[in-house]
């Protein structure tokens, strides 16, 4: 057996001699031959005792070497007994430890139970009939208090529009008397959707196919602006209308184009003359889209040629009380 181990040995000193040597191929031959030489270090040791055995009175002759291993194995075998034996024991007060904690959640549930009925049977029906009568008087005053103020708001907001209502009423009123001086089919103020609107047809403002403002036009632009400068509640829309005759020209493509531009003229001209703040002001073009008139005679074409300056207060209380 001793001859046997020593050959084992000198096999793997030969092959790691060569290993060192030579290329990647020996190098895979040495992990072949590896466990070969294993296999036949184990068998070597066959004849010793097995591990947990006791130890023979008289052991065949080993090496030195082999006694070592021997040895380390016998406290190894010793070791992994006496843990196998403790683990064992673990194993057994886990599953005592578990079964005791499944009794115990059990009572506890059942006590818990018992609590609850002794704590429903305790509440008299009196008790409970009491506790029901709070809850809808306060449900109730809730919801009053709800109400309540949903009808201060409303009384504010109805404060609100008839305020709106009477600036509006007052501004068309000052407008109509400012503009006297203008023609019926040159200029009218009216009142709609809350709003007043002051309508210029083009022959007051423009020339045929232009955005420049005539003299007549900022006249009335003047008188107008004269008024807005003192009522500064008041948002302002221009928007230029056309009728549905085609245009093309160097300056302008159609006739929304044409719209926007006039739009824009008169606010640079309240904004620039006037001091009117462009904050107040937006310019809007819609061009053939919106008639007012019938655009197949020619009377319904010059009504719907005009340029609307759309007055309205501003919302600002209003949102204000809407929560926007």
């Amino acid at each position: 057996m001793n001859n046997l181990f020593l050959i084992t040995r000198l096999f793997i000193a030969l092959v790691y001699f060569f290993n060192l040597k030579t290329n990647d191929i020996m190098k895979r031959t040495y992990s072949l031959l590896m466990p070969v030489a294993l296999v036949l270090l184990l068998y070597s040791c066959a004849p010793v005792y097995k591990c947990g055995d006791p130890k023979p009175a008289k052991q065949p002759s080993m090496g030195k070497r082999l006694k070592t291993v021997v040895d380390e194995r016998d406290m190894l075998c010793t070791s992994l007994a006496s843990k196998e034996k403790e683990n064992s024991s673990l194993k057994s007060s886990l599953a005592d430890q578990t079964g005791k904690n499944k009794d115990m959640t059990e009572q506890l549930n059942i006590l818990q139970g018992k609590y609850s009925s002794l704590i429903n049977s305790s509440l008299s029906q009196t008790d409970k009939l009491s506790k029901a009568l709070a809850a809808k008087s306060d449900e109730l005053n809730a919801k009053e208090k709800l109400i309540s103020e949903r009808e201060k708001t409303l009384n504010e907001m109805n404060q609100v529009i008839a305020r709106q209502d009477s600036i509006t009423k007052s501004l068309n009123t000052i407008l109509r008397n400012a503009l006297l001086g203008f023609n019926s089919d040159e200029l009218s103020v009216e009142i709609k959707n809350g709003k007043v609107y002051v309508s210029m047809s083009d022959k007051l403002l423009f020339k045929s196919g232009s955005s420049s403002v005539e003299d007549k036009g900022k006249e009335a632009l003047k008188v107008l602006g004269g008024v807005l400068d003192k009522n500064h509640d008041i948002d302002i829309l221009v928007e230029g209308h056309t009728d549905n005759v085609p245009i093309k020209t160097p300056v302008y493509k159609d006739n929304w184009d044409l719209s926007v531009a006039r739009a824009t003229s008169i606010v640079r001209i309240l904004s620039v003359d006037y001091k009117i703040a462009p904050t107040r002001m937006t310019a809007s073009g819609k061009g053939e889209f919106f008639p007012k008139a019938d655009n197949d005679t020619a009377e319904g074409r010059a009504k719907n040629r005009r340029t609307e300056i759309i007055l309205s207060p501003k919302l600002d209380e209003l949102m204000k009380l809407l929560n926007i």
